[in-house]
This record gives C-alpha cells, sequence and structure tokens, in this order.
C-alpha cells in the first residue's frame, strides 16, 4: 500500500525539484497568502489566493478555470478546512511532481476518509454521479462480470494501484453497456442519434463543437443507416488517442513536400511512431472523414488545418475559409522535430556511400565551374602580388586593369588561363574535404535539443576545415603560381627561360618542395574558413530568413549569400596571401628572396612598406567572392539537373530548420480553453492531467464543485 504523505523514498528527484526551489515556492506562497498569523507573517491560503498562485498572470479566470482549481485546491487542502498552510502547498507542489502525479492526484480527491483505499459504494458514487443519473445518462451495471473482476463477488474495498488500473478499463467498459442498452434488441447496431448520445457521455470533454456537430454523419461512411458497435469503438479510439494522433499528422505533414496528408502517408508514419498499437483501417476512415467534412468528397489529400478541427476543442464554424490557406503553415514542435529526425530512415551503407560518390561529383564539377569563371581575376592578382617595386627595372604593371591588358596582349586570351589545370585537379579533393571537415566539427558542437551552435564553434569548425584543405591546396598551389608567372619572365629579358609544364614543376620541386610556403598558406586559409562559413551561414538565416517557415534558398539567394560572405573573408586575409605567394613563386635575378613567414614580412614592409601586403586586394575580392557564390549555385543547380533520391535527406533538413514551438491549439484536462491549456511552471503537466482523469471518471466532478464549494468534503 503506497503511502501518500508525500514523503515517498522512491520520488527523490521530485522532490528534489521542488526542494532544489523551495525558497521561489516558499515566496510564492508569502506574496498570495492572505490569512496572517497573530505577528502579521501570511499563514494560510484560501481558496482565492491558491488561484491567484496557480493561474497564469494577468489573465482572468473563466467559469471552467474556477472549477479546475477548486479541485487542486480540495486536494491540497487535506484537513478539508478550507485554507492550506505553507507546508501544505509546497507538499502539493512536490506531488505535482510526481511521476504518477495524475492519479495520485485523482485518487486523493475521491479518498473522502483519506485511508488510502476507496470502498465499493464510493467507487459507485463516483463512477455513477450527477452526470451519470440524468435522465439521458445509461445506469453503470456494476454488477457486471467486469467489475466483479475488480471487486470481487464480495465487493471489496480497492488500493490505488487498483484503483489506477480500473480507470484505464472503465470507459471501455461504460462503451459496450452503453452500446446494449440502446440497442436491446441485439441487433448489433444502433441509431446515429444514440451513437451521438453515448459518445457525448463518456468523451464529450474531448470534443470540439465541430466534432460533436459531424459525429451522426459516421453512419453514412458505410452501408446502412445506423452505427455498428465496431464503428463506435473504432470513433472512440479515435477520440481517445487524440493527442498521439496529432503527433502523427503534423509529422506527416511536415514530411509532406506541400504540407498536406493522404491517408496512406499517415498510415505509414503510425506504423513508424506507434510500433505494436497500429490504427486500424476504420479508424483511419473515421479520422479523416470528421477531418475531410466541407471538403471535396474525392479529394485525397487534406491541408494539416483540416485535422485541427478534431484537435482543437474550441474550433467552431465559419473558420473553413482558412482551411486551405493555412495548409503550409505548419511549425513543428521541437519535440516533433527532435523525436522525427531520430525516425527518419537511416540510409544503408552501400546507399551512404552511393550518395557521397554522387555529392563529391557534383562538388568537383561545381568547383571548377565556379574555379573556371573567376580563373582569369585569380591570373591577375597573383602576378600583382609578386611584382616587386624594388627591382632592377620599372614595375611591369601599374595596376590590376593594367595587368589583365598586358596579359591578353603578350600571352594571348590562353595567357589568362595559365595553370587552370592543376586548379581544376585540386578543387575536388580541396571543397571535398574542406566542406567535410566543416560539417563534422559543426555536428559535434551542436547542441542535441535545440539544434543550434554557438558562434565560437562556428569560427572553430571554419577553422578546422581550413586548416584541413592545405593538405591539398598548397602543393596544387605552388604548382598554379608557378605556371602563372612564368608566363611574365617569357615575355621579358629578365629571365629567357622556357615554360614547363606542371609536371615537370612537380618533379623540380619534390615532396617537401611542394609544401613550401605552407605556413603562409595555413596562415590564409585557418582564417578565411573562420570568417566565411559563419559569415555565410549567418547571412542566409538573417538575409534571407532561411529555414522560416521551412523556407529554402533559391540559387539566386545562394549565389548572393556566398558571394558576400566572401568579400570580408578574402579581403581579410590578403596579407597572408601576399606573403604566401612570394614564398612559392620562383624569384628571378635580382629579385628580393625569403626564407620563412617573418622574413618575408619584413622585408616586404621595409622596401615596399605596409600596402604591399594588399596588393591583389581587390583582385582577390573579385576572385574569391564570385568563385564560391557561383561553385555554391552550381552545385545547387545540378542538384536540381540530376535528381537522386537517396532516402530523404532533404526531408530530414526541412525538419531540423523548423521552428520550435508548442502547437497552436494546446489541450487542457477538461478539453478546452482551461486555465492549464498551456502550462506556465514545471508541474502544471501533472495537473491538467489529473483533471482529465476526473473527467474521464465522471465530468460532473469537475463542473459539481462550483455548487458544492471548493473546500467541501462531500462530492
Amino acid at each position: 500500500m503506497p503511502d501518500f504523505s508525500l514523503h515517498h523514498s522512491d520520488d527523490s528527484t521530485a522532490a528534489d525539484a521542488v526542494d532544489d526551489n523551495l525558497e521561489s515556492y516558499a515566496e510564492l506562497f508569502r506574496d498570495n497568502a492572505s490569512v496572517k498569523d497573530l505577528e502579521g507573517r501570511p499563514a494560510f491560503m484560501e481558496l482565492k489566493d491558491f488561484e491567484k498562485a496557480m493561474a497564469p498572470a494577468g489573465e482572468p479566470l473563466s467559469e471552467k478555470q474556477v472549477q479546475e482549481f477548486q479541485v487542486l485546491f480540495k486536494v491540497a487542502d487535506r484537513k478539508r478546512v478550507g485554507r492550506i498552510s505553507q507546508e501544505e502547498f509546497l507538499n502539493f507542489q512536490r506531488l505535482l511532481r510526481r511521476p504518477n502525479a495524475d492519479f495520485e492526484i485523482a485518487f486523493r480527491f475521491l479518498d473522502e476518509d483519506g485511508d488510502n483505499r476507496i470502498s465499493f459504494d464510493q467507487l459507485k458514487q463516483i463512477l455513477g454521479g450527477p452526470s451519470r443519473q440524468s435522465s439521458e445518462a445509461v445506469p453503470t451495471d456494476f454488477r457486471s462480470d467486469w467489475f466483479t473482476l475488480f471487486v470481487g463477488k464480495d465487493s471489496r474495498d480497492i488500493s490505488f494501484e487498483e484503483f489506477a488500473q480500473l480507470l484505464k478499463g472503465f470507459q471501455a467498459e461504460r462503451l459496450k453497456q452503453e452500446f446494449k442498452f440502446f440497442d436491446p434488441r441485439g441487433t448489433g447496431s444502433i441509431s446515429p442519434k444514440a451513437f451521438r448520445t453515448i459518445m457525448l457521455h463518456i468523451a464529450g470533454h474531448k470534443l470540439s463543437p465541430f466534432v460533436s456537430e459531424h459525429l451522426p454523419s459516421i453512419a453514412k461512411l458505410y452501408p446502412g443507416d445506423n452505427i455498428s458497435f465496431a464503428n463506435l469503438r473504432a470513433t472512440y479510439n479515435v477520440i481517445r488517442q487524440l493527442d498521439m494522433l496529432e503527433r502523427i499528422a503534423r509529422k506527416t505533414a511536415a514530411l509532406s513536400e506541400d504540407g498536406r496528408i493522404s491517408k496512406h502517408e499517415f498510415q505509414s508514419q503510425a506504423v513508424k511512431m506507434m510500433r505494436f498499437n497500429l490504427m486500424t483501417p476504420m479508424e483511419v476512415d473515421i479520422f479523416f472523414f470528421i477531418a475531410g467534412q466541407d471538403f471535396d468528397p474525392e479529394t485525397t489529400t487534406l491541408p494539416i488545418a483540416a485535422f485541427e478541427r478534431i484537435f482543437d476543442p474550441e474550433w467552431r464554424a465559419g473558420k473553413i475559409q482558412d482551411l486551405d490557406r493555412s495548409a503550409g503553415a505548419f511549425v513543428a514542435t521541437h519535440s516533433d522535430v527532435t523525436d522525427l529526425v531520430d525516425q527518419v530512415v537511416h540510409l544503408s551503407a552501400a546507399m551512404e556511400a552511393l550518395k557521397s560518390i554522387y555529392n563529391f561529383a557534383l562538388g568537383a564539377v561545381a568547383g571548377a565551374i565556379g574555379a573556371t569563371v573567376v580563373y582569369p581575376i585569380d591570373l591577375v592578382k597573383t602576378r600583382m602580388q609578386n611584382q616587386r617595386s624594388k627591382v632592377v627595372g620599372t614595375a611591369m604593371y601599374k595596376n590590376s586593369m593594367d595587368c589583365f591588358r598586358k596579359v591578353v596582349r603578350n600571352e594571348g586570351v590562353a595567357g589568362l588561363y595559365s595553370g587552370l589545370v592543376p586548379q581544376l585537379v585540386g578543387v575536388a579533393p580541396e571543397k571535398a574535404i574542406k566542406l567535410t571537415m566543416n560539417d563534422l566539427v559543426r555536428s559535434h558542437l551542436k547542441d542535441r535539443r535545440t539544434g543550434q551552435i554557438p558562434l565560437w564553434g562556428e569560427i572553430l569548425a571554419g577553422c578546422t576545415a581550413g586548416g584541413s584543405q592545405v593538405l591539398f591546396t598548397n602543393p596544387l598551389e605552388i604548382v598554379k603560381i608557378r605556371l602563372q608567372v612564368q608566363g611574365e619572365a617569357a615575355k621579358t629579358a629578365l629571365d629567357a627561360t622556357p615554360k614547363h609544364t606542371a609536371l615537370h614543376i612537380v618533379r623540380q620541386l619534390g615532396l617537401v618542395g611542394l609544401y613550401r610556403g605552407v605556413g603562409a598558406c595555413l596562415l590564409r586559409d585557418i582564417p578565411f574558413s573562420a570568417i566565411y562559413f559563419p559569415t555565410y551561414a549567418h547571412l542566409k538565416k538573417s538575409l534571407f530568413n532561411e529555414g522560416t517557415d521551412g523556407k529554402k534558398l533559391n540559387a539566386l539567394e545562394l549565389l548572393t549569400a556566398g558571394a558576400l560572405a566572401g568579400m570580408p573573408a578574402a579581403y581579410l586575409v590578403t596579407p597572408a596571401d601576399v606573403i604566401k605567394t612570394r614564398l612559392q613563386v620562383a624569384a628571378k635575378k635580382g629579385e628580393t628572396t625569403y626564407s620563412g613567414i617573418r622574413d618575408a614580412f619584413s622585408k616586404i614592409l621595409k622596401e615596399e612598406g605596409h600596402r604591399a601586403f594588399f596588393k591583389g586586394g581587390i583582385a582577390r575580392v573579385l576572385r574569391s567572392s564570385p568563385q564560391f557564390g557561383v561553385t555554391l549555385a552550381s552545385y545547387e543547380f545540378l542538384h536540381r539537373l540530376l535528381p537522386v533520391d537517396f532516402g530523404g535527406d532533404e526531408r530530414k533538413d526541412h525538419l531540423m530548420q523548423a521552428t520550435a514551438q508548442e502547437s497552436r491549439h494546446p489541450r487542457d484536462a477538461g478539453g478546452g480553453g482551461g486555465s492549464l491549456a498551456r502550462p506556465s511552471r514545471v508541474g502544471d503537466e501533472g495537473a491538467r492531467n489529473a483533471l482529465r482523469v476526473l473527467n474521464e471518471i465522471n465530468p460532473a466532478l469537475v463542473g459539481g464543485l462550483a455548487k458544492t464549494g471548493g473546500s467541501s468534503s462531500k462530492l
């Protein structure tokens, strides 16, 4: 037999939840208790004080809410004196946070003697109370085989655990008894009017006016004009499982491309979420039949808003014009997003490999397109950065435009693409490792609950991505740069050496030589990615509202975000790029040579001034900024041009981007708009569910308090 003194040893977690905030709850009591002791200190709460402390601030209480608080106050007032002390208030808070708070509160409310047991006579009074004794009500048969199984032929008292278990099956027993009452001849069917009466008796507190109005029309769903017991039981199961059905419907809508739901999609999602408690075809038919009222009977899909008329107990006629309009307005709750991402079908190892190859190939093509488009600018940038002003003779180029004209005049248009081949060879592994490492680090630093990543995490992910790509970029860039500058050498008297191929340069440098200037390359690529990736991510969200209502950016928006993010990233790391270029280019006769980053920095600063560190800066911005934009836009376009379905990860991404918020129409305990409809404090769930349990037993138990008084010792 459980001890209801509110000091269960196995409820330490619930007690700790209150005890950790003991002073705040004590302060809540003192702020609202109107009965003072002899010294003027808050001593007791009356019902009106309790309502003020528990109700959401600034909201007037409806008659329904007052009735609900009377129930909860009666549970807190164990002595039935019409007031509670601070200790009783804190004990009540502990009770709200117990795992079985709903059944315990209901049991306390009904256990008038406080002996932790309910007699058979009490049980009959409770389950066959005022609403069961009205002219339309069907009398409960307490001598049925079902009741006898619980209380025995001698009608013994039952404990808390037995009481809770009895309640789980009571409604099903009432359903059977009422059906038999309205079918005295045993025909196996009842009239639509009787069907509606039964549903209002048993589940009226869960039904919206819309559902109540359309209940009789279920008779049209199957042949005949009456309702079978199977129809009745299926309808009751739908109403009983509304919370679960709402979650299934919302997740199905989230997976759907247009936000609409078909029976097949709904059933498929129900199988995944309900495991062994599968919905029957009749239950699905009834669910969609009610939701589809006022829609074309031939339609095969419904918007999520159509189901709101079932989920929302306060939904009334007159909103039909808004249903189709709000079809795409679904917003997933955070728990929905988290749960659904865990349930998305995972790809097999083979499909994962194929998907990686597919993305890698498209990324390589997109990277090649981006690199080719801006390569002439890259060549001009390299030659401007390599140009020394303090050497024998005069500077070859006055500015970037002058450099561009002279390259075309002296080397032809093909000269603008010197060194392009190694650049294209390197762009695939470079982009692959860069994007992969960024995503990998972000995934490990992302908050599993909110899906958000802190700014420092975004920067760290970018740094890791930039550092890892140097493994490929340094060897390829040193070859590219030497190919880019040898064209100008061939047109001057400074160095009459013939042009070399990329393979010749690789052999000449050797493995160690290919990583010359790697320090400067790291100094450039790490800050670049640290700036670029966070900026790109925030621009997509802030500038183009990516993820809002499931929005996905189009190619132009991706290009713009990529280009804008590349501007500050490219320009701010230009000094490191200048030093890298000087270290990697083979110095011509009479030019200054450098032994390392420090040596290059000091000599450039001394010989050319600080402005030399930003040589080619504009050209670098004009190259890097559009290159990233073109690459990402091309990648998006290629995915659309060559679509391959590997398992619907796009739907998973859509869900992860869904805004986390509570359902728009949360149901309160009594089935509509009560004070506990939107919990304001931890533990309100226990109170809300307890009121729901009492309504399941007998709706008059809550409503009847308005007549008998909140602290009455009798029902």
